[in-house]
């Protein structure tokens, strides 16, 4: 198969564990025979310094004639400041509005081997394995903001296709899963989060009548992922609520550092990025955990490539690092030897070779 990625390194860590990325990709068109181009573009606080905007147009260009795009992490302290007119996150929302991807898939399974690096207890980790599905470009994200001296707003809109189109991917994947669908919404509060819940009500009974559907208040979620989180096997909600929940969910999987995620439209080229951000207190001292990245470009070979086999063999290749004992530091316990970026990414090569 020949096939276009665009790499966006970004900023923080993004280079480091994009660059872990890159080489995992050569080493599936080695095995396999493929052949994949790449093209690496500015973005975020690097493209910022480099000409001024977040999300330049030649970016954009390359991420349009992509298969898929690889995003390593945007933003840091050099850019926070909130008044800011021009900002890192500005570019990675253009750029999940330009690519029209608006489901974000954001897997959490916990590997027996990883409970340790865990805050929860080992009998409440046992059996997780769920998929949350945020939807991604509306909500408060995307509404329009005001501020002055004495106010502030930020507008939340949702559309019933919005909600529906989001909904029916959470459902088919559900269906090929364990059937059950956890929708989350603030519908005692908000106006949005009852259409949220009217629609997916109706479309889970038009459509989806055999699975089986769990409705739950965003706070009432946050409290049981940690308390029953082997319960839950596909999550569907707006975008603010799940960019809270997965960060917490990561903590069930031991770090932010594990965990994957694809960002996916009506086509197949998608937006594969580790749910991590650039930390960047640890930035260039070669410690940063690759294994999200790793597993983000296995979600890539699987659902913009329909690479199955690939996808499957790469995955496999980062259990069998930490099943050997493969830990970065993010996820090493007690006297665990601790790996650099390139020494883990080298291990899970070692297994693709």
């Amino acid at each position: 198969m020949d096939a276009l990625i665009t790499l966006l390194p970004g900023d923080g860590i993004g280079p480091e564990v994009t660059a872990a990325g890159r080489k995992t990709l050569e080493a599936v068109e080695a095995r396999y025979g493929h052949k994949f181009t790449y093209s690496e573009q500015l973005a975020g606080g690097a493209a910022i310094d480099a000409v001024g905007d977040p999300l330049p147009d030649e970016t954009v260009a390359s991420c349009l004639e992509s298969d898929a795009v690889v995003l390593g992490a945007v933003g840091g302290p050099k850019w926070s400041d909130p008044s800011a007119s021009v900002r890192p996150e500005q570019g990675l929302l253009k750029l999940r509005s330009v690519l029209g991807v608006y489901a974000n898939l954001r897997p959490v399974s916990v590997m027996p081997e990883l409970m340790a690096a865990s805050p929860l207890r080992a009998d409440l980790l046992e059996g997780v394995d769920m998929i949350v599905v945020r939807e991604l470009t509306g909500g408060i994200y995307f509404g329009e903001k005001h501020r002055d001296e004495t106010s502030a707003s930020d507008l939340c809109v949702y559309k019933v296709e919005e909600i529906e189109r989001i909904v029916r991917i959470a459902a088919n994947l559900a269906r090929g899963r364990r059937s059950k669908v956890t929708s989350v919404d603030k519908a005692n509060v908000l106006e949005t989060s009852r259409l949220w819940r009217e629609t997916t009500d109706r479309l889970m009974t038009d459509e989806f009548a055999g699975i089986e559907v769990e409705t739950l208040l965003v706070d009432a979620a946050a409290m049981h992922l940690l308390s029953r989180p082997a319960d839950f096997d596909v999550i569907v909600t707006e975008n603010m609520f799940g960019d809270i929940l997965t960060d917490e969910a990561s903590m069930l999987a031991g770090s932010m550092g594990m965990l994957p995620s694809a960002s996916l439209g009506d086509g197949r080229r998608g937006l594969y990025e580790p749910i991590h951000g650039s930390a960047p207190d640890i930035a260039g001292k070669g410690i940063a955990n690759p294994a999200a990245m790793i597993a983000s470009i296995a979600m890539l070979l699987r659902h913009s490539l329909d690479l199955a086999d690939e996808a499957n063999d790469v995955e496999s290749a980062i259990e069998k690092v930490i099943r050997a004992g493969g830990r970065t530091a993010d996820i090493a316990a007690g006297d665990d030897a601790v790996m650099s970026t390139d020494e883990f990414a080298s291990a899970v090569l070692a297994h693709l070779k």
